[in-house]
């Protein structure tokens, strides 16, 4: 019997006609799903007997036709959009939340965080102010796990127990932190299902684009032709690791630019 995978989504702030998104650049836009679409793929699972559910459910690979429903960042539209369609599909999520966002404009403010959390959804970290693990060194990793962890539970009045790496930079030692600090999990950008036999602290998550067709969606939850994203993700991280984080998106922002100009 073939092991039970199953596909983490990966989501970000949700487009409101009328309302100005958080960050207007092209290499941003790429990742912000209009809310129509993000209620159309959500529509589709339920039709099709899927269910959304939070990575804390997720791992335990109960059941299958499921798939995690993660969003990154901690936008309002968390709230406002995403949060009353999921409990509407009767869905479970995970909103990671960056803590120094909080009350930024355009980001969730903390009474609306502890709303979120009080709907049922599961709070998860993602940094204090977003900064690349990799770059940092020991007391930075210690502020962006450690004390943002420490801020969003004041701020919930409940446990965070998972987080997840700002732009999928990790190594051993922010996976060490992690664990030593009291999460359960921690998920990356690999582009890869995960099963009971996945490293938690190394679990993979698929990125949501703009782009994304239906077809492709439909595809990606059932962790199906993964590998023409991961060729890609592949190219990326050797750019990277040639040119170091700072000059790589520096470079991928300056052609982002150019092409939408």
């Amino acid at each position: 019997m073939a092991e039970r995978q199953t596909a983490f989504l990966m989501y970000h702030e949700l487009e409101v006609p009328g309302r100005p998104l958080c960050n207007p650049e092209p290499g941003y836009i790429r990742y912000v799903l209009r809310a129509d679409d993000f209620r159309t793929q959500m529509e589709l699972l339920k039709e099709q007997d899927w269910k959304g559910v939070s990575v804390g459910e997720a791992i335990r690979f109960e059941a299958d036709r499921l798939v995690a429903v993660t969003f990154d960042d901690g936008s309002e539209t968390d709230l406002l959009c995403a949060g009353p369609l999921l409990q509407q599909l009767g869905f479970g999520a995970t909103f990671y939340v960056t803590s120094q966002r909080l009350g930024q404009r355009g980001y969730l403010s903390p009474d609306q965080l502890r709303e979120l959390s009080a709907l049922g959804f599961e709070i998860g970290c993602h940094s204090m102010t977003h900064a690349y693990l990799t770059d940092l060194d020991e007391a930075g990793r210690h502020r962006e796990i450690v004390e943002a962890k420490s801020q969003l539970e004041q701020v919930v009045g409940r446990a965070v127990e998972h987080f997840s790496c700002p732009g999928g930079r990790h190594d051993l030692g922010v996976a060490k932190m992690a664990r030593e600090a009291g999460y359960q999990t921690l998920t990356t950008s690999e582009i890869q299902t995960n099963s009971r036999f996945t490293d938690r602290f190394s679990l993979g998550r698929i990125a949501i684009m703009r782009s994304t067709s239906l077809g492709e969606f439909e595809k990606i939850c059932r962790g199906r032709k993964l590998w023409r994203s991961r060729m890609r993700l592949q190219v990326r991280s050797a750019g990277m690791k040639l040119l170091g984080n700072s000059l790589y998106d520096r470079m991928r922002s300056a052609w982002f630019d150019h092409i939408s100009a």
